[in-house]
């Protein structure tokens, strides 16, 4: 009989609203691991490997990545409606965390590999370019891909909201203890480099730091794909791409955060990886200046469920957001007083300061993002009937990659007009460059995405609304339990 094991099933979800652990240790320490995959590789030095090391002509990246967004725009919907559709024994979003780890690592891998093979090239040589442009097309389908598997899973891996926060504390709080120490090491090794301690170049040192940190945190992203279980039930139907599509369009969380990401991708920086390097080549400024904030930013962690009972979600959201950026402004005058910007008795303890402040927030920046778009998520179920979590991770993010994109050709543009130097040795720019560089990694932030506040002022679920909304949830997976548990199985 089917009714006992329905029974059970159903007394299993109509105890989500109630604090209940589902994810055992083994599955939790693989969350973990995911997390630290997320971070394991060496993409804050991305500036400098594409201006400095692959050298990538500025116009033709100021061309290209308007046309990437569009493919990126493409692929993601093709991919979100294909997904949503996905009922297998291993899940919806499983399959596709096991083929991202076993796909993408080899085109990462050859994308950091082709500044050794490349990279003396000129700027504009056409072999080098069309190889460019198929490893990012290719690259951005498998990421994708891998972006919209992740969202799902870390949506439907446990049923109970208090489980869910949870693992996404732990898993923040324990990552950030080792995933910074790809790019931490690698800005060591830069500094060595550019400043003859070793006689090992630039491009040997971004081919093994790309092949070392892709290959361990694809091993990590396969161990999680493997553990992880899916406990959020699905509806017996698959939506349809049109119902999917109506579902986002009356999800006002959903939209605003649409909005705010949208509104804060116009927030420009060129890096200040490329500031620190060319301007007071010291590359390992940011691990030097983040000691005590490495310090503070666990205990942040500490008091996110606290500060979630006495402040609202929007001006969480906004804390976290925003106050890296408002911080900056302290920076930039600073470095402004004279030419402040080029010493580093100075730029130290003013990016010290900034960092260590900035790191008190850290947790709620890191915690509160993520639980907002499983907010969304559930608040699409609540209302529609049915889960979307491909389509709502999808509709989330392209309005943020559409004008990061067209902030990534302006980045290019502005790099040029201000003369930068491709290819340059170390503090090797003009004044008048390395004066505008600063300018750029300090004061253009803070304008830049200060409109971004105003979507999260508006946003609209409250502790009580949250209450109901997950206690009808519950009720309703459990009868969808029941329903799925009488269905007559295969032979």
């Amino acid at each position: 009989m089917a009714q006992p094991a329905a029974e059970s099933q159903a007394s299993e979800h109509r105890e989500a609203p109630k604090s209940r652990r589902y994810v055992d240790t083994k599955e939790s320490v693989g969350f973990v691991l995911y997390d630290v995959a997320a971070s394991w590789n060496i993409a804050k030095h991305d500036s400098l490997y594409l201006t400095d090391v692959l050298r990538i002509d500025f116009d033709f990246t100021a061309a290209f990545k308007p046309i990437l967004a569009v493919w990126d725009v493409i692929n993601d919907i093709f991919l979100a409606s294909f997904i949503e559709k996905t009922r297998t024994r291993f899940g919806k979003f499983r399959p596709y965390l096991i083929a991202y780890a076993l796909i993408a690592v080899p085109i990462i891998v050859f994308y950091y590999t082709m500044g050794s093979i490349w990279g003396a090239r000129p700027t504009t040589d056409i072999t080098k370019l069309a190889v460019f442009v198929v490893i990012n097309v290719i690259r951005n389908l498998a990421d994708s891909a891998g972006a919209i598997a992740r969202t799902g899973i870390i949506a439907t891996i446990t049923p109970d909201i208090r489980d869910r926060t949870r693992l996404i504390t732990q898993a923040q709080l324990l990552s950030g203890f080792v995933e910074k120490a790809p790019e931490i090491l690698l800005g060591m090794l830069i500094d060595l480099s550019n400043n003859d301690v070793i006689g090992t170049p630039l491009p040997t040192i971004f081919a093994w730091g790309g092949v070392l940190t892709v290959i361990g945190g694809g091993l990590m992203s396969f161990y999680f794909a493997i553990k992880s279980r899916e406990r959020v039930p699905q509806s017996l139907e698959p939506p349809k791409i049109k119902e999917s599509f109506r579902s986002l369009s009356g999800n006002r969380p959903l939209i605003l955060m649409m909005l705010a990401e949208f509104l804060g991708a116009f927030s420009l920086n060129p890096g200040t990886s490329l500031y620190f390097t060319n301007v007071l080549k010291f590359n390992t400024m940011s691990t030097v200046t983040g000691i005590p904030g490495a310090i503070v930013s666990p205990l942040s962690f500490a008091y996110v469920p606290k500060l979630r009972t006495k402040l609202s979600t929007r001006t969480l959201w906004i804390a976290g957001t925003h106050a890296g950026d408002i911080l900056l402004l302290f920076v930039f005058f600073v470095g402004r007083i004279g030419s402040n910007f080029k010493r580093l008795a100075v730029m130290i303890p003013a990016f010290m300061l900034q960092e260590t402040l900035f790191m008190t927030v850290w947790g709620v920046r890191k915690v509160i993002p993520e639980e907002l778009r499983n907010e969304a998520i559930d608040y699409g179920e609540w209302k529609n009937g049915f889960r979307a979590e491909s389509m709502t991770g999808v509709a989330k993010g392209l309005p943020n990659k559409l004008v990061t994109s067209l902030g990534e050709s302006v980045k290019a543009l502005i790099l040029k007009y201000i003369g930068y130097e491709q290819g340059a040795k170390a503090g090797t720019q003009t004044f008048e460059t390395e004066r505008k560089l600063f300018t750029m990694v300090t004061l253009l932030p803070v304008v830049t995405s200060a409109i971004g506040i105003i979507p999260k002022l508006m946003y609209n679920i409250d502790q009580k609304t949250r209450e109901r909304m997950y206690a009808e949830l519950a009720e309703r997976r459990s009868r969808l339990s029941v329903s799925e548990a009488e269905q007559p199985k295969d032979a």
